[in-house]
């Protein structure tokens, strides 16, 4: 299956969202190459950034369940062209 290199971007407002975020992660966890987290604490809310070698789809399933989530706002960036097979 062809897959692609994308970047997700998370916000947390709502910082009671922060489990099921997580819990979504963790449940495309076999797709991601990387994750980084910033507490923004001046503003109380987390900036998380994560990146993902998968299928297209799979990328706009995620930052779709993500971007539904109460206080969550996702939006992902693809790389132009795409990958290999993994």
């Amino acid at each position: 299956m062809e897959t692609r290199i994308a970047i997700i971007g998370i916000i947390v407002e709502d910082i009671d969202s922060t489990g099921t975020v997580n819990d979504i992660l963790h449940d495309y966890s076999m797709y991601i190459i990387g994750r980084m987290g910033i507490p923004y604490r001046d503003r109380d809310i987390n900036v998380i950034s994560i990146a993902l070698d998968a299928p297209t789809d799979i990328i706009n399933t995620l930052a779709g369940k993500i971007g539904k989530v109460p206080g969550v706002s996702a939006k992902a960036m693809y790389s132009r062209l795409p990958g290999q097979d993994a």
